[in-house]
């Protein structure tokens, strides 16, 4: 019975090659899209899942208040809560402290490389995360101060072939660190990127005595271990009595905190801090692409059920000739169920074939590290394995009943009709099919207007043609010398246009963060924290920052080091109601008196997703840090390579590393693209396939009304009125669906751009271009079918049954 079930379904696909063909493209491209967007979505859910303990890891956050004002959100905040905390809570089983130490360079002989993510890490960091130790002991590997452990990559680089354990490396040509264990590479999915681990202690202890006391220090990342079933909001509340206690010298000033945690696997998707050990994801947009998988492959399927169902009709007969010959509902059944698991089986094939055609490009797409090595993956097969079921069943139960339920003696009569709950149930599912395409295009379109929105503003600070150079780390005799020296000769190339050291360049969050700034004899109350800039004489001028009152710094005026630049939104914050109120006065910063020069206008020091900063402006003439160069676009190579020349005349220790401004601040903006990207391609596949939906559903029309048409036309009906008839039906599916859609997408588009502190206004052209261009798409979709019904001859339609 099987082996006849099976030939018919064979035949039945043979016979119709063109609704075979429409209805396996539909489905393996559903089922292609829906697989890769599967994948991407699995990858960023991934992240920190492979810790054992993960459960039990969580990570203290720093709120920072100031009067009774969130002024900071810090995840790499204090350094002394997770000492104090493991010291006064017995529910925490380990505690381990993580701090950036910066680039730094490594020697071993003749071996020299430039190393940028470089940690101090506490000696438990092996105990509470899965990271594997290849060489060396977990337990004492971290343990003493000057000892390291290098990654797998470092030591292949630098010692090639020898056992790195037991070795002495220089930092800086100078300082000796003992290698006391190798580590795997860490993983892609995990939310923190470390090659070099300096120990603890010899932060704690040899550059830093007392640092794990400090309570107003900023820049360590603190993870706890709690013991098995301890409640971590519970644990929270036992925070406050300790934290109040440790603020209380600090009262005077307003300064205050909260300390929360966080469990480490939230950290990728729900964490975007001050010091962020890594830039992280947006759960938001990942389960919108899986919002997007979802829909792609239940269009795929409505697909299915309208053109099995629109076929139908013509299979009326054969229904009727099997169960006039004896065939039971349920053997129909069996038989329309069978079919629709071959035409599934056979799509998923095609799938695969297309997502190995398009898996290496998603991946450049979408950033995700992906290869054919997800084939040999379990979790990939369970997920084909559910689709495939689900798609054979849902896909094919509805067509399945319908066909079977065809009365033989009507059929034979050939009075077969429409059931109206049927004709309604199609006409939803098409429906639903351009609400979800009009609802996604209107999305893709929202993120492409506000990357290009946040693209074109003005940053209020002129980063074009742009060199930076990384500091030099080496340590040489007179580095100011040389500093001062290699700006001096590059000036004198006509290809440079200006130079200038600072602490930060835009496009990056401003990493020193100074509190209790406040005017000068004020009380210690009205202490308010600020980003701090620091720069030569020649920064502000350099980039362009346009002045509200009084100077920018110069080297003509030999008070300037104890001379500060304010923007407008730091004197708004110290209480001044317009730029020129502020020239003049004095500040207290850290003990010391700075008297205010100028005042700046504010300038996006980051991405427009986040909001301007109260900047403080410090003149520092012997700053070591990155080297700004202005350059003439003609010849850039030369340019580049001129520089270089004298870098290593005066830097001959260091790497020459540099970037170009304009493309580091848009990286910035880079998740962002690749979402729209992602966005818009699986928006255009979710589009083509709701047309092959809708080809069905104008099939099966057309196919009910072909009476008609010839009547009309025999009546006199014109082409052109006929064409109107069937036209006007679909145009009103795609404005319910439109009506459907539009709510939606306004809320969803207005949440998401909720997270953008600059963002574009929400107006009629986010809605009235989606809905045009599917209105288009459907009416060429409808016409291939209606202009060949309207144009056959009323002799042949009359013929139809």
């Amino acid at each position: 019975m099987f082996k006849n079930y099976l030939l018919v379904a064979f035949r039945n696909l043979t016979k119709n090659k063109a609704f075979s063909f429409i209805n396996i493209t539909g489905l393996a491209i559903g089922m292609a899209a829906c697989l890769l967007i599967l994948q991407y979505v699995k990858f960023e859910l991934s992240f920190d899942n492979f810790q054992a303990k993960k459960e039990r890891i969580y990570r203290i956050n720093q709120d920072r208040y100031n009067n009774g004002k969130l002024s900071t959100r810090w995840a790499g905040g204090a350094f002394a809560p997770g000492t104090v905390f493991k010291k006064d809570l017995p529910e925490i089983e380990d505690v381990v402290k993580i701090s950036p130490a910066g680039d730094i360079l490594l020697s071993y002989k003749d071996q020299k490389m430039t190393v940028a993510n470089n940690y101090f890490v506490g000696s438990s960091f092996f105990n509470i995360f899965s990271y594997q130790l290849i060489k060396g002991d977990v337990k004492t590997a971290l343990a003493e101060p000057n000892t390291v452990v290098i990654s797998e990559s470092i030591a292949k680089k630098l010692f090639n072939d020898q056992d790195p354990v037991g070795q002495s490396i220089k930092i800086y040509n100078d300082k000796g660190m003992k290698v006391t264990g190798v580590m795997k590479d860490m993983p892609e999915n995990t939310h923190m990127k470390m090659d070099f681990l300096q120990s603890w202690a010899t932060l704690s202890k040899i550059y830093a005595p007392g640092i794990d006391d400090r309570w107003m220090n900023d820049g360590c990342t603190t993870y706890l271990l709690l013991k098995p079933g301890v409640n971590p909001r519970a644990l929270e509340a036992k925070f406050i009595p300790i934290v109040k206690k440790a603020y209380e010298p600090y009262k005077s000033a307003g300064e205050g905190g909260v300390y929360t945690l966080q469990p480490v696997e939230s950290i990728h998707l729900y964490s975007n801090l001050m010091f962020e050990l890594q830039p992280n994801g947006d759960g938001n947009s990942v389960y919108l692409l899986l919002g997007i998988a979802i829909f792609v492959i239940i269009i795929a399927w409505i697909n299915y059920i309208n053109l099995a169902t629109a076929k139908g009709i013509g299979r009326a007969k054969e229904v009727g000739v099997r169960k006039t010959l004896g065939s039971a509902k349920k053997q129909l059944i069996m038989q329309f169920m069978l079919e629709a698991g071959l035409l599934n089986l056979l799509s998923l094939l095609l799938a695969f074939i297309l997502i190995a055609i398009f898996l290496p490009t998603f991946g450049s797409i979408s950033g995700l590290h992906v290869n054919f090595s997800l084939f040999l993956n379990a979790g990939f097969w369970i997920t084909v394995a559910g689709i495939f079921l689900a798609g054979s069943f849902l896909s094919g139960f509805y067509p399945a009943i319908v066909l079977s339920s065809f009365k033989p003696v009507e059929v034979m009569k050939g009075k077969l009709s429409a059931s109206p709950r049927g004709v309604i149930l199609r006409k939803g599912m098409v429906v639903f099919q351009f609400a979800a395409s009009i609802f996604l295009l209107i999305g893709s379109l929202t993120v492409y207007r506000q990357i290009q929105y946040m693209q074109k503003q003005n940053l209020g600070v002129n980063i074009d043609q742009t060199i930076v150079i990384k500091p030099p780390i080496a340590k040489i005799d007179s580095f100011y010398r040389n500093m001062t020296s290699f700006k001096a000769d590059i000036l004198t190339n006509s290809q440079i246009k200006g130079v200038t050291v600072s602490t930060s360049v835009p496009g990056e969050a401003v990493p020193w963060n100074a509190g209790g700034i406040k005017p000068h004899g004020a009380d210690d109350s009205q202490g308010k924290q600020y980003r701090v800039i620091g720069g030569d004489y020649d920064y502000l001028k350099f980039y362009d920052v346009k002045l509200l009152a009084g100077r920018k710094f110069s080297s003509e005026f030999g008070t300037d080091t104890a001379a500060v630049v304010f923007n407008s939104k730091a004197i708004d914050q110290m209480g001044f109601t317009k730029p020129e109120q502020a020239v003049g006065k004095q500040i207290d910063f850290w003990g010391k008196t700075y008297t205010i020069v100028g005042v700046v206008e504010n300038f996006h020091q980051q991405s427009l997703r986040d909001g301007y900063d109260a900047l403080i402006f410090r003149c520092i003439p012997d700053l070591r840090s990155n080297f700004s160069v202005k350059i003439n676009a003609a010849n850039i190579p030369q340019t580049v390579a001129l520089l270089k020349n004298y870098w290593k005349t005066y830097f001959p220790n260091d790497q020459f590393d540099y970037f170009f401004l304009d493309q580091h601040f848009n990286k910035q903006y880079q998740a962002d693209q690749r979402f729209g990207q992602v966005f818009g391609i699986f928006t255009f596949i979710a589009i083509l396939v709701a047309c092959l939906g809708l080809f069905g559903l104008v099939s099966y029309t057309i196919v009910q009304r072909t009476k008609e048409i010839g009547i009309r036309k025999v009546l006199g009906a014109s082409v052109n009125s006929i064409l109107q008839l069937l036209y006007k039906d679909f145009a009103i599916l795609v404005v319910v669906a439109f009506i459907v859609s539009a709510p939606l997408a306004w809320y969803a588009i207005n949440k998401w751009l909720q997270t953008y502190a600059f963002r574009l206004s929400i107006n009629w052209v986010l809605f009235i271009i989606p809905f045009i261009v599917v209105f288009i798409i459907a009416f060429a979709t409808v016409s291939l079918l209606t202009v060949k019904a309207a144009l056959m001859n009323p002799v042949k339609s009359l013929k139809t049954e």
